[in-house]
């Protein structure tokens, strides 16, 4: 409107001033003899109206004149003049007196005249001289403009939240120049086109879109740039609501599902609106959260992914999902995995959880349905729990008590699958002294559902001692194995001697005596021992009295048992001195003595220890002093 009044109307609409621009100030001493103002110093003496003056709508060869006026703003009489450039298109007329001063609160009026000679643009500027200041009035020729009928303000329709709305008007060109321009604004508002050239006359529909992503008012400014340098603000509004849009239901408690198996459940979106709606799954609560964890997988290192390397090029909804929870839909009998689609109005799209756990333990997640009409997004809840192989042993304990060293004992274990899949299962033992003992048949296996499986354990231990050892049957898919504890203690083979103890009497010397004893192995296991008396001499086995005669005929004898001078002479002769006894048998023992003595025939079992029995051993030395021929 402003652009298609005339010189004189655009003048008289006009009602602001402004201060104009100060060049440079001047010393009042050397100009009047008034040189105190109460005008404050940044305002000129005098107040120039119009603050610039502005020339449109011209034709080439014709004047055109404007007034001037300078009102003098000061408490006293003040002296003004003009400075006017040379120029051939504008001319300034003053008062006949330019000396004369201007009274306080009077204007000084001057004619500025404008003879163009062609229809274009054309600057120029007036010097004002005060006796304080100098300053510039602009003068501004306006040629040839486009002028396009935009509204001042453009009211968009209702919209709801992540949704939009447009409106279309078609814009002329009311101008006297082709219009070439710059169409600009700012979210939730956008603008098409966004530039254009359009002729004197011409017309071009301009669509404004209305996208908001929150509920409210909201203004924005639609700026008109003229490649002549003007700018035009077009006023935006829009008004933003929600719909009621809801899952149904919000959150899902799957039941217990067994591993390898699936469970399903629905979900629902009904659109009771007009208008089709977009949504979006997606594991992210804010599009700020889904940025921040977009531009983390985008640094993170190929090697720090999943290990199925088609997962990294999956969605990252289903990355979080995997393996866990599958969200499907199925509208016409059509199964298929999603991300995003839309929902046309007065229909429902369903949805399928499918829950598939790879392990037994609670599983749980929360997802976020991003759909047109709702500023937040939608939060379902994903509750399931994973069921792992039903399995059970017969026994928890097992007090195997008494344990011969040496001894293979063998135990069964019964491992029954009471669940609805196979449990494949595998039995280990400690990596201890006696869990070392431990051996199984079958050591793994798989028991099919509603079977049990008979498990062999085999303790064989060459060490004694109490035990308690914990051995775990793993079950896949079971976070925690089960134990079944072995408890028991390592003995010695248990033995005994048929007398209490050997008593030889009275022993003549050089006459070998006998006694026997019978050792009973009353264990299960086989028994390896040693006799050996304690306390008999360690030198040459005894001589008896045929063989000192036999070598006093020969006169070898030295007159003592032993050749060794230092060591005593060994008087016992055990036989067997070692042996293998099977279990349940017994042997035969015999010692020879030359002297009297109280000792111990001490029994040593291999594997187990020295001296595990010792029987007592008691004889007197009988000498041959009364000999008749």
């Amino acid at each position: 409107q402003e652009m298609l009044q005339s010189t004189e109307e655009r003048l008289a609409n006009t009602a602001e001033v402004h201060q104009p621009r100060i060049q440079e100030f001047l010393s009042m001493d050397t100009t009047t003899y008034h040189s105190f103002s109460l005008v404050d110093v940044h305002q000129p003496l005098f107040q120039p109206y119009p603050s610039e003056l502005i020339f449109q709508n011209f034709t080439p060869a014709q004047t055109y004149k404007l007034p001037l006026l300078l009102l003098n703003n000061d408490k006293v009489s003040r002296q003004v003049m003009l400075q006017q450039q040379d120029s051939e298109y504008f001319c300034v007329v003053g008062p006949e007196d330019p000396d004369r001063k201007v009274a306080p609160g009077l204007p000084a009026t001057y004619t500025v005249s404008f003879t163009p000679q062609e229809n274009k643009d054309y600057e120029h500027t007036i010097i004002c001289v005060t006796e304080r200041e100098r300053f510039e009035i602009p003068i501004h020729a306006i040629g040839p403009r486009a002028i396009l009928d935009f509204r001042d303000e453009i009211h968009l329709p209702v919209c709801p939240v992540k949704s939009c709305t447009e409106k279309t008007h078609l814009v002329r060109n009311m101008g006297n120049s082709e219009a070439k321009f710059e169409l600009r604004t700012q979210r939730p508002f956008s603008v098409t086109p966004s530039f254009g050239t359009l002729d004197v006359g011409g017309s071009i529909p301009v669509t404004v879109v209305f996208h908001p992503m929150t509920t409210g008012d909201h203004r924005q400014d639609l700026l008109l740039h003229y490649h002549t340098g003007e700018d035009v603000y077009i006023s935006l509004y829009g008004s933003c609501e929600e719909l009621d849009i809801r899952l149904v239901p919000d959150s899902v408690w799957l039941t217990n599902t067994y591993i390898s198996l699936a469970n399903v459940q629905k979900v629902s979106l009904t659109n009771n609106s007009d208008i089709i709606l977009q949504y979006c799954w997606t594991v992210s609560s804010s599009q700020q959260e889904e940025d921040l964890k977009e531009e983390e997988e985008r640094e993170r290192p190929v090697f720090q992914c999943d290990f199925d390397p088609m997962l990294h090029s999956l969605p990252l909804l289903f990355r979080a999902l995997k393996y866990q929870f599958y969200l499907v839909s199925f509208n016409h009998s059509c199964l298929s995995r999603l991300k995003e689609g839309e929902i046309w109005p007065g229909t429902t799209a369903n949805f399928l959880i499918v829950f598939k756990p790879e392990e037994a333990k609670l599983y749980q997640q929360t997802i976020y349905c991003d759909i047109t009409g709702r500023e937040s997004r939608l939060p379902l809840t994903i509750k399931g729990e994973g069921l792992g192989p039903n399995v059970q042993l017969d026994y928890n304990l097992i007090n195997v008590g008494n344990v011969f060293i040496g001894d293979k004992n063998q135990y069964e274990v019964e491992v029954s699958n009471r669940g609805l899949i196979d449990a494949p299962f595998k039995l280990s033992s400690p990596d201890t002294t006696f869990g070392r003992c431990f051996s199984f048949s079958p050591e793994e296996g798989v028991v099919p559902p509603g079977a049990c499986q008979i498990v062999k354990v085999t303790f064989h231990s060459r060490i004694l001692g109490a035990f308690s050892e914990d051995l775990l049957l793993t079950v896949t898919g079971q976070p925690q194995p089960l134990t079944l504890t072995f408890r028991g203690s390592v003995v010695v083979p248990t033995f005994h001697l048929n007398v209490s103890e050997l008593s030889f009497g009275d022993v003549p010397f050089g006459f070998p005596q006998t006694l026997s004893c019978t050792l009973f192995n009353t264990s299960f296991v086989p028994m390896t021992f040693a006799l050996r008396v304690l306390g008999d001499g360690l030198g040459s086995p005894s001589v008896s009295a045929a063989k000192q005669v036999s070598e006093a005929s020969r006169k070898t004898w030295q007159g003592h048992t032993a050749r060794d001078l230092h060591a005593l002479p060994a008087e016992f002769a055990v036989s067997p001195a070692s042996n293998f006894v099977r279990a349940m048998s017994d042997v035969t023992l015999c010692s020879n003595t030359v002297k009297r003595y109280r000792l111990g025939l001490t029994v040593d079992v291999e594997g187990v220890g020295k001296e595990i029995l010792t029987l007592p051993i008691n004889a007197r030395l009988d000498t041959l002093t009364d000999v008749n021929l």
